[in-house]
Parts: structure tokens; sequence; C-alpha cells
């Protein structure tokens, strides 16, 4: 007589991701061509930006994925001093409305100071150009990375990704990958030669974290403080 059959394990459902853009949006291209595979574990759940322009949302639109424009948060170049939190509050409403799991900034150029920080701190993940801590904080995104860079004369530079806290690219780094200077390179060939690579990371680690394999929320302490960081993956 055989012994009582085990229950068994409830599928896991698709990591519902809110990924936030500002420009043309690259990054969400590879994210929407990977989430058409069930085996990805992660779905997008909605797009969202507060600039109604944003190839990054036409680019949205052909995927047939949701669509949301809120209104102008502050530039994190500038106007970094303002008060107004109702932007935000509108945004955090919008992810939760779509019951975002885990938010993604893909080329999100903009300040995130209180509500969607507190509404899912350790659950805000950012990628970034450069290995940091180095070439991080105010001013550096982009080609500005990029000249950094060469102008110390770095025998690599890579990409990042973090968690977000009240702390410009100062939270936990979750994962990076390094990729060599090499001799002639330009900041357009740097930004060329790490797109693909930017876009595997980010995309490697959303499917740890839908298998479970990452903890959601990142363990630590609230938003705007730093945590500890796993070793660097070459």
């Amino acid at each position: 007589m055989s012994g009582p059959e085990r229950p068994v394990a409830a599928p896991r459902q698709p990591l519902r991701l809110g990924v936030l853009v500002s420009g043309q949006g690259t990054t969400l291209t590879a994210l929407a061509e990977r989430a058409r595979d069930p085996e990805a574990g992660f779905v997008i759940a909605v797009v969202a930006s507060d600039r109604t322009e944003a190839p990054a949302l036409q680019r949205a639109r052909t995927y047939s994925l949701p669509v949301e424009v809120v209104p102008p948060l502050p530039l994190f170049r500038a106007d970094a001093g303002s008060t107004d939190l109702a932007p935000e509050r509108t945004l955090r409403e919008t992810l939760q409305r779509h019951r975002v799991d885990l938010v993604v900034l893909a080329g999100f150029l903009k300040v995130m100071r209180g509500p969607v920080l507190e509404a899912f701190a350790g659950r805000i993940v950012n990628t970034h150009p450069a290995l940091l801590p180095r070439f991080g904080g105010p001013g550096m995104y982009g080609r500005h990375v990029h000249e950094a860079v060469l102008s110390q004369g770095d025998r690599e530079t890579g990409v990042s990704v973090h968690i977000v806290t009240g702390s410009l690219d100062a939270g936990p780094v979750v994962d990076q990958r390094r990729v060599p200077v090499e001799p002639g390179d330009t900041p357009e060939s740097l930004a060329e030669r790490l797109r693909p690579v930017e876009h595997a990371l980010v995309i490697s680690v959303v499917e740890r974290f839908a298998r479970g394999e990452l903890p959601l929320p990142w363990p630590g302490p609230s938003a705007g403080r730093d945590g500890s960081a796993p070793p660097q993956r070459r």
C-alpha cells in the first residue's frame, strides 16, 4: 500500500514589474522581449513615465503593455529641493493599482524622495552604467559616466544593478558585470558596448527575484539607508 501523496506545491505567480522610463526605452524593450517567454517568470504590469513624449511609451504600446503618464517629478539634476510630493504620491498609487511587486528604473532620470520609496522599500532596482560605488551620485548618468571613466584612465568599467534608496546611487549593489576599457574608446563606444551587458544583467536580476533566489523585499534598514552587498560576479 502506497503512502500518502505529497501535496503539490502551487506554481509561483509571475513577478509583476512596474517599469519607469524617461527616454528611448531600450532596457524596457529587452525586458518586454524576455517577458514573452513564460519561463522568464515575470510580466510587465505597467510602464510609467512623467514624460508624455518619451519614446519608451510608444515602445511599450507596441508590446500592448499598460501605459500610465504621471505628473512631472523633479529632475535629479535640478529642482531636487522641491517639497511637492503630490506627483510621487500619484506614481505610488499607479504602481499599487497595477499590483506591482518590483519597480525597475530603466533610464528614469527623476528624483523620488518619499511616498514611492516608503511603499516599495527594498523593491526598487536601478541600472547604472558603472561599477558602483565608482562614478555614482549627482551628475553621474549616461555620457557623463563614460566621460568620467575615460578621464580617470580606468582599465575597466561595467554595469550595476542596485537597490534604490533615498541616497542617489548609494543603495546596496545586487549584481555587477565588468567590461574592459579598450584603447581608443570614446563615451559613445563604451555606451554601445555596455548596453547589451546592462540589458542582460537587469534581466538576470529580475529573473532571480522571480525565482526566489534573491530576497524581495531586499533586507536591510528602511529606505534611504544602505545594506551590505553580495560579492561581485565577473
